[in-house]
């Protein structure tokens, strides 16, 4: 589960209900800093059981870069409406159609990047092979090729379970009863706010979406291939420790992807929370490099 340095963004960010053609979705939307030229504009979709607020301490940095950043609740996550008990409006080809409202209502002139973490770099994926034309870049981070893991399919698996015979609140207790001593110490020196607005967050999430998202992360289908036809600059971005896919085929996806790859030292699976500023610092440098004409990945 991540956990973002804090639940409450910038006083300077906007935070509400971006209307769309597919129902409303809970953003919230950074500016570029007063008295910087503006670059672009960046869509960014949090990962399984996670939420906007992972990008919070990303924002300021891009701002200052020059780009205009959104994070967002896909259906079902968090403050975004979505059934509780209905899978099949969680299938990805709904999550990513909502992709591509989503940018139809940001109402930019120019196409967007698209930055995806774990989950939603395969939904954001899904969305660039549909329509290609509406992106101008694609940020895949700690997004692997296909399936996860097989530990962590284990994992997933028995959240699946849990949600099949018991309510949120009963799927939490147990999830941190089941928590390793390190974090719940960490949990400790966080203070409660932060558990406070964990637990939220996840009574907050459609179980719907969480079963329906967990099966996808055990099922995803290799699709490397047909992204590495789409001739869109792409960026494989993640720490240098991933158990939910090794780095070794993170490595790989990249080579065959032909896409400009970094890795972030001291980070593991959500670089965004772990290590903000080298992350938007080097999602910035590429962006700055896939504005070019006759980008080339490196």
């Amino acid at each position: 589960m991540s956990r973002p340095a804090t639940f409450v963004p910038p006083s300077w960010v906007r935070a509400y209900r971006l209307r769309t053609a597919r129902g409303e979705f809970a953003v919230i939307d950074a500016p570029v800093a007063p008295g910087v030229d503006a670059r672009g504009t960046a869509l960014l979709l949090p990962g399984f059981t996670g939420s906007k607020e992972d990008f919070i301490s990303l924002h300021e940095p891009l701002a200052a870069a020059g780009y205009r950043t959104i994070a967002v609740d896909g259906r079902g996550q968090y403050e975004s409406p979505g059934p509780r008990d209905d899978e099949s409006a969680y299938a990805q080809a709904e999550l990513a159609q909502d992709v591509l409202a989503q940018v139809d209502a940001l109402e930019v002139a120019d196409p967007v990047h698209l930055v995806g973490h774990s989950f939603g770099g395969l939904v954001g994926r899904n969305a660039v092979l549909r329509e290609p034309a509406r992106f101008r870049s694609l940020t895949l981070m700690s997004s692997g090729p296909a399936e996860i893991s097989p530990s962590q399919q284990q994992r997933v698996k028995l959240l699946r379970d849990a949600l099949a015979v018991m309510d949120m609140a009963q799927v939490w207790d147990a999830i941190r009863a089941l928590e390793p001593p390190e974090d719940a110490e960490d949990d400790l020196d966080a203070g409660l706010d932060d558990q406070e607005d964990l637990k939220r967050r996840w009574l907050g999430n459609s179980p719907a979406q969480l079963t329906a998202a967990g099966r996808q992360l055990c099922t995803e289908p290799d699709r490397v291939d047909d992204l590495a036809a789409v001739p869109l600059p792409k960026h494989v971005l993640s720490g240098e420790y991933d158990d939910t896919w090794p780095v070794a085929l993170l490595d790989h996806m990249a080579t065959r992807l032909h896409a400009h790859r970094t890795i972030i030292r001291g980070a593991e699976h959500s670089p965004n929370s772990d290590r903000p500023l080298e992350t938007a610092e080097a999602i910035a440098a590429f962006w700055d490099q896939s504005g070019q004409n006759g980008y080339r990945a490196p």
